[in-house]
């Protein structure tokens, strides 16, 4: 297994398609990344030389990835929130930031639904006897 910016890349893989598997990079850059090392699409990640590895490794450098790419997106939402912005807002808020609705969708944002004043008929009764009990006294 190949080793590239810190991601175990399966062998059997073509190069292209395990460049995406590093976070940061999608296929349009993977593509752009052979196309000028000059590497041809359709060999497997076994087949590369380790000086083709050493390339696209020094490739990769030129472009946040992984833990960079995560303390960059980490550090512009603290951004947001520090200065007081809507999206800013939205983000500690745990709610949806580019203008989705909320009143219908958004479930995995907002949680598991909580039912607001619906009782059970049994829930209902006790509270009305027990409320009673309580005023003869």
């Amino acid at each position: 297994m190949a080793r590239i910016a810190g991601i175990e890349l399966n062998d059997n893989w073509r190069v292209e398609f395990a460049l995406t598997r590093v976070k940061g990079i999608g296929w349009p850059l993977a593509g752009k990344m052979i196309d000028t090392l000059k590497v041809d699409r359709s060999k497997r990640m076994k087949d590369l030389t380790p000086d083709e590895v050493a390339k696209i490794t020094a490739e990769l450098e030129k472009y946040d990835t992984e833990g960079d790419l995560f303390r960059k997106v980490r550090a512009n939402i603290a951004r947001l929130q520090t200065i007081g912005s809507y999206r800013g807002l939205r983000h500690s808020k745990n709610l949806p930031v580019r203008g989705q609705r909320t009143r219908v969708n958004a479930r995995t944002k907002r949680g598991k639904r909580k039912t607001i004043g619906a009782f059970k008929k049994e829930v209902l009764s006790s509270k009305k006897v027990a409320e009673t009990t309580e005023s003869k006294k």
